[in-house]
């Protein structure tokens, strides 16, 4: 009946150490998130598991391509995974099936021809211009997203991070980091 117990207590020693490891690394540094539908494909699929990193934006601010996981601003419950496409204090505008970011005076088209092999529909116009707090974001399957085109610019407070690593499926393990784009 010792050696039982003392085994009990074993378990339960590692069980607690477990728990004390685990529980802050799962709810401060990094999430697990699953990926719900088709809005960013073909980069991300309905099933994949992502690990999101919730510790970088406590040190600096989102970068525009970074893809992140946010709460849905009108169902805090629901969250949502896009790419930021806009910072704060910018304008975006979207026309002729060209997106361009108004910045310091200046337009830029933005080139994402790296990671999504369409554009937007030529009907399309958007005009919007971020607060000191915004993001705009975007699916990557622009046809199929419901983004900030619809419901509007993210706020920096719903940001839970960013993805960093896809687990699942394992043969499509990988790293992410944002594109370089040239202005």
């Amino acid at each position: 009946m010792r050696k039982f117990l003392s085994f009990i207590w074993e378990i339960m020693k590692i069980a607690a150490i477990a728990f004390i490891i685990v529980v802050p690394i799962r709810y401060f540094l990094f999430q697990p998130f699953l990926v719900k539908g088709e809005s960013m494909e073909p980069n991300f699929k309905d099933g994949n598991y992502l690990i999101v990193d919730e510790i970088s934006y406590r040190f600096r601010e989102p970068k525009r391509g970074e893809v992140i996981v946010f709460k849905y601003p009108f169902m805090p419950s629901q969250k949502f995974i896009k790419r930021v496409i806009g910072l704060p204090g910018e304008t975006i505008k979207i026309e002729d099936g060209q997106l361009k970011i108004l910045k310091d005076g200046k337009v830029y088209i933005l080139n994402e021809k790296d990671y999504i092999p369409f554009v937007f529909n030529p009907n399309e116009k958007i005009e919007i211009t971020l607060g000191h707090d915004e993001y705009f974001v975007l699916g990557d399957n622009r046809d199929f997203s419901y983004d900030s085109r619809r419901f509007g610019p993210v706020k920096k407070d719903l940001i839970i991070g960013r993805v960093l690593i896809r687990a699942w499926p394992f043969g499509d393990f990988s790293k992410f980091e944002a594109p370089l784009y040239s202005f």
